[in-house]
């Protein structure tokens, strides 16, 4: 298409507009986040001509570009995700110049790539570790946050992840490293994870599983405390409000306690905070539940069974 005529459709209060680089959106308003997603995609993939005139693959068919990182993982839902930048994968050695958010990654490890939105993206799992490798080091937290909801959500298996976290050279970082632990101990969450350093840092404790299934001895199932200690029979539930204080989750949590307690389960509850701000006051709670459960005469018969490998489940 000439330049004059993009260049009358593209001006102000025109029809049209420019995105990137011979990327433009043939409607008015602003992009959301999907056509953004889609423009980075369709700005960092081959030109219509590769070398000598060869053509170069379907910009859209994941060949020569995809979607990874955050804004990947935000495409498909995941909860605390950054949108931007738009981290787009591109083959080595070619290396597209950074525009606005767009920000291109050479790779000579290409992915296994599927399509979100209709937009091309690399799997969750590449995704993720991306995510990790680049984000800042003061984003740990949202770093670690992530991780967990990619593993919880059942995009892949912790080990697979740890894998491609180790390929993609990620777990030089402290953080990530410290994250990619705590999910292949059996951690599922952000809140999970500080019980854990809360309780790493008492030596006298003993460590727990994490996230195991408590079934009767013929096979009910009772419920997945966040940590026990079969041993002693006690288990630590961490109770944060965005996830348990809407009225039914309140009430499934009271009962879940009560059936544990039921069957002679020691449960100490603390929420987040307390876990933060006060961690001596939930680590002397659990060192007299602790200590009860170990004069006990006999064992509770519970089952006590490791958590679950989890499945990958694609959703469009």
């Amino acid at each position: 298409m000439p330049a004059g005529t993009l260049a009358g459709r593209c001006r102000p209060g025109g029809p049209w507009q420019r995105l990137l680089p011979r990327v433009y959106l043939l409607r008015t308003g602003p992009p959301d986040a999907r056509q953004r997603a889609l423009a980075a995609v369709l700005y960092a993939a081959p030109g219509p001509a590769g070398p000598a005139g060869a053509t170069a693959p379907d910009p859209l068919s994941g060949a020569g570009a995809a979607l990874t990182g955050g804004a990947a993982l935000a495409l498909l839902g995941v909860r605390d995700a950054p949108a931007v930048p738009l981290d787009v994968l591109v083959r080595a050695p070619r290396r597209p110049a950074p525009v606005g958010d767009v920000r291109p990654l050479p790779t000579s490890r290409w992915p296994a790539t599927f399509t979100v939105a209709g937009v091309p993206a690399a799997r969750p799992v590449r995704a993720a570790a991306d995510f990790a490798r680049h984000a800042a080091a003061a984003d740990a937290d949202r770093v670690r946050s992530v991780l967990a909801q990619v593993v919880q959500a059942g995009w892949c298996h912790p080990q697979d992840l740890y894998a491609e976290l180790r390929a993609a050279r990620a777990l030089n970082r402290p953080g990530v490293r410290a994250a990619a632990a705590e999910l292949v101990a059996g951690v599922r969450s952000v809140a999970e994870g500080r019980a854990r350093d809360v309780l790493a840092a008492a030596a006298d404790l003993p460590a727990p599983l994490w996230n195991a299934r408590l079934t009767t001895p013929d096979g009910t199932f009772l419920a997945t405390p966040d940590a026990y200690w079969p041993d002693e029979g006690v288990a630590l539930e961490v109770d944060s409000a965005e996830y348990h204080y809407t009225r039914d989750s309140w009430q499934a949590t009271l009962r879940r306690r009560l059936l544990l307690e039921s069957h002679g389960v020691l449960v100490a509850s603390a929420t987040p905070a307390t876990l933060r701000d006060a961690p001596n006051l939930a680590l002397a709670a659990l060192r007299t539940l602790l200590a009860l459960g170990a004069a006990r005469p006999g064992p509770l018969g519970l089952r006590v069974h490791p958590p679950a490998p989890v499945q990958l489940v694609l959703r469009f």
